[in-house]
């Protein structure tokens, strides 16, 4: 279960980011005449090696799959032979080493564009942001926000999903700034509530940042109607059929189907009389659920699926969709956004405003990886647009061993007409290592803790 749900589509997306930023060196070191020796996925040993075109490049899947790298023609590297002096990397003029070695960190910011261009193109469905009965006392209780109230714009930039209201509301924290969130009830009346970020903590360790504000999302009370059975599951062989209405389950009144879900869960392999209605008629029925793993804890499960209710749905979903430019243009602010977060977030890091506990390792990431896949293609299509966004300015940043810290070589290089020495070069990597080796630390820690605490 763990290597299907969480291993796999980590995997996957590994191999998609690591391919697609590889080749974006490849391919800009053949546009600029560079010979390209080999081409590998992963590190080590290689499990695969074939060699192909006119250079016979090798390709290569190796046994450590966390990276993968182009070896391209190098004096430094070894010897080349006099006819191909030409295609050597270091015998490139600057300005062509600098293409090459940001191909790579391009390539992934080109490749989140085109996800995004995609899922906005073909229209992908997401949650409105309507808020819940916030918490008692809370800045939201206290700035007014109600059940059930449609968030419409935050300071005057309009939101049409949830997601879109936290990032708004997370942009504005990072600089302490006080929001004024436009809201719309049930009757059609507008609203301005104003919410003040100045306290609010950006940290992945602790509460969600609408959670620090009392805010919830609005979970409508849906009947406990049961709308599908899976085959041969526990609930087909139970008898139990679409349609039904679930009244008591052990006695308990049944008001809602969350309250079915929760107490299913929570009977892995233990007995459940269900008090159910069929039409007209009032039937008993046992049903044993099921054990299931789910992220490290034992749950019971049915297999039935709630009742579809178009209303309540378009209630609480809202298909974004664009135009094919429009589209474009969507996924070109996405990107631009979201890299400005992670440089920010990153520098407030540095100087200490925000934790170190917001970086995250391959753990965290697995876990992402395999919840987006679960949740459906979209999501994991966002999933993997992030990651490589996040894989692009990771390696643009100005750290030796990184695509920026080459790029830092070759700007000093310009400056003072020169190349730098082999000894600072040498240095440069040995405090690389250090800072890759404290980051990778850091985000090791960071996923064992959220591991425990979870």
């Amino acid at each position: 279960m763990i290597l299907v749900d969480y291993v796999l589509p980590f995997l996957l997306a590994l191999g998609i980011l690591i391919v697609v930023h590889e080749f974006g060196h490849y391919q800009v070191a053949r546009w600029c005449g560079v010979k390209v020796l080999r081409f590998s996925l992963g590190f080590g040993k290689p499990l695969m090696l074939w060699r192909a075109g006119a250079d016979r490049t090798e390709w290569a899947i190796a046994a450590f799959p966390l990276g993968g790298y182009v070896k391209m023609l190098d004096e430094r590297e070894g010897q080349v032979p006099t006819e191909e002096l030409h295609r050597a990397f270091n015998r490139q003029n600057v300005w062509k080493r600098i293409a090459i070695v940001a191909a790579g960190p391009l390539a992934n910011f080109l490749l989140a564009i085109t996800l995004y261009w995609g899922l906005y193109g073909g229209g992908v469905e997401e949650i409105r942001p309507r808020v819940g009965t916030p918490v008692a006392g809370s800045q939201a209780d206290l700035a007014g926000f109600q059940d059930g109230e449609l968030v419409r714009a935050v300071s005057g930039e309009q939101v049409q999903t949830w997601q879109e209201f936290r990032w708004k509301l997370l942009n504005r924290a990072l600089e302490h700034q006080a929001v004024e969130v436009e809201t719309q009830n049930g009757q059609g009346e507008i609203a301005f509530r104003r919410l003040d970020l100045a306290g609010i903590t950006v940290d992945q360790g602790t509460e969600d940042i609408t959670a620090q504000l009392g805010m919830k999302l609005f979970r409508p009370v849906l009947p406990a109607v049961i709308g599908s059975v899976a085959p041969d599951s526990v609930a087909a062989r139970a008898g139990l059929q679409g349609g039904d209405r679930v009244l008591r389950i052990d006695d308990k009144d049944i008001g809602g189907w969350s309250e079915l879900v929760m107490m299913v869960r929570d009977a892995p392999g233990r007995r459940l009389r269900f008090e159910v209605v069929r039409g007209t008629e009032a039937l008993a029925v046992d049903v044993v659920p099921a054990a299931v793993e789910d992220r490290g804890r034992t749950i019971g499960r049915i297999g039935v699926g709630l009742a579809e209710n178009a209303q309540r749905r378009d209630e609480m979903f809202v298909t974004v969709r664009y135009g094919i430019v429009d589209a474009l243009g969507k996924g070109l602010s996405q990107t631009w956004e979201t890299t400005v977060m992670s440089l920010s977030v990153m520098r407030r890091m540095i100087v200490g405003e925000v934790s170190v506990k917001n970086l995250s390792g391959p753990v965290t990431i697995a876990d992402f990886a395999g919840q987006s896949a679960r949740m459906g293609l979209p999501h994991y299509i966002k999933f993997l647009a992030l990651i490589s966004i996040s894989l692009g300015v990771l390696n643009l940043l100005p750290i030796p061993l990184l695509d920026g810290g080459h790029l830092l070589y070759y700007v000093l290089e310009i400056i003072k007409g020169g190349p730098v020495s082999d000894r600072t070069m040498e240095i440069g990597q040995q405090i690389g290592m250090a800072l890759l080796a404290m980051l990778m630390a850091f985000a090791f820690y960071n996923d064992i803790n959220r591991l425990v605490a979870s």
